[in-house]
């Protein structure tokens, strides 16, 4: 585990991060980036799995708020534009620190509505981007799972759980369960800025997920007409979790359908 100081707008900030794989140093990079209660350690072993099938090196780190990196300011609710925000400055300014250039983005959930975001914010920037259960709106399903969210922390050991794997539990949680519950949210759409994104782009998304429907893989997919799309069944909110190695062989697929390098990829199996 390792630490990158960072200042974004004049604040100063840690990120947690690690690099995960067994690719070399010099392999195409992929930079995950996690869902709205996520961390580094949240993530497990997954990363690894995959990058080591698909033969990239992994980049892994907790946003600002969440596992180890600076928490959210005590009373400060992120803003509606807090993806934006970490699309277009948290990002950035990692990459910068760490050197890495022309990523593979990797994105779930929250993580991949930011992947999006940046997609289109930097459409020369990326190698490709992979989103899992992305958010593009707002939907009735979404804010009626959050509101459950909501009540486990309060009633049940959700929160010792999430202790387990951030700092600050109640940075993490109360800084995503506030701003996705706040009705000025609830008009919330990225649906328009996609149509900007230029890269190869891997739409996954489980059948029963419990926090959006299809409109949201299918949105993209009218908008970005390069999108390839993967509808799971048996699968919810986290197809990394509830169908593993299904994803893993359609992101392998997926970059050696978009790389010239795709015969340096280790054989199936």
């Amino acid at each position: 585990m390792a630490f990158a100081s960072l200042s974004v707008q004049g604040a100063p900030l840690r990120i947690e991060y690690q690099w995960v794989g067994s690719a070399a140093a010099d392999a195409p990079p992929m930079v995950f980036l996690h869902e709205g209660l996520g961390s580094v350690a949240m993530w497990r072993d997954f990363p690894a799995r995959l990058c080591d099938a698909a033969g990239v090196r992994g980049l892994v780190y907790s946003r600002p708020g969440y596992g180890k990196s600076t928490p959210r300011p005590a009373g400060e609710q992120w803003a509606s534009d807090f993806m934006h925000q970490q699309a277009r400055l948290v990002l950035p300014a990692l990459l910068r620190e760490l050197g890495v250039e022309r990523p593979w983005l990797f994105g779930h959930s929250d993580g991949g509505s930011i992947a999006l975001l940046y997609a289109a914010a930097f459409p020369q920037a990326l190698q490709g981007t992979v989103v899992l259960a992305p958010h593009i709106l707002v939907e009735d399903v979404s804010v009626a799972s959050i509101r459950q969210a909501r009540d486990a922390y309060l009633q049940t050991d959700l929160k010792q759980r999430l202790g387990r794997y951030h700092d600050d539990a109640d940075s993490a949680f109360w800084g995503w369960n506030d701003i996705w519950l706040a009705p000025a949210f609830r008009d919330w759409t990225i649906e328009e800025e996609i149509r900007a994104i230029r890269c190869p782009l891997l739409a996954i998304q489980g059948i029963d997920d419990e926090y959006g429907t299809l409109e949201q893989v299918r949105g993209i997919a009218r908008r970005v007409p390069q999108t390839q799309l993967l509808e799971l069944p048996d699968c919810g909110h986290s197809p990394h979790k509830d169908q593993p190695d299904a994803v893993i062989e359609a992101v392998r697929d997926f970059l050696r359908g978009s790389l010239a390098w795709v015969n340096v990829l280790p054989p199936l199996g």
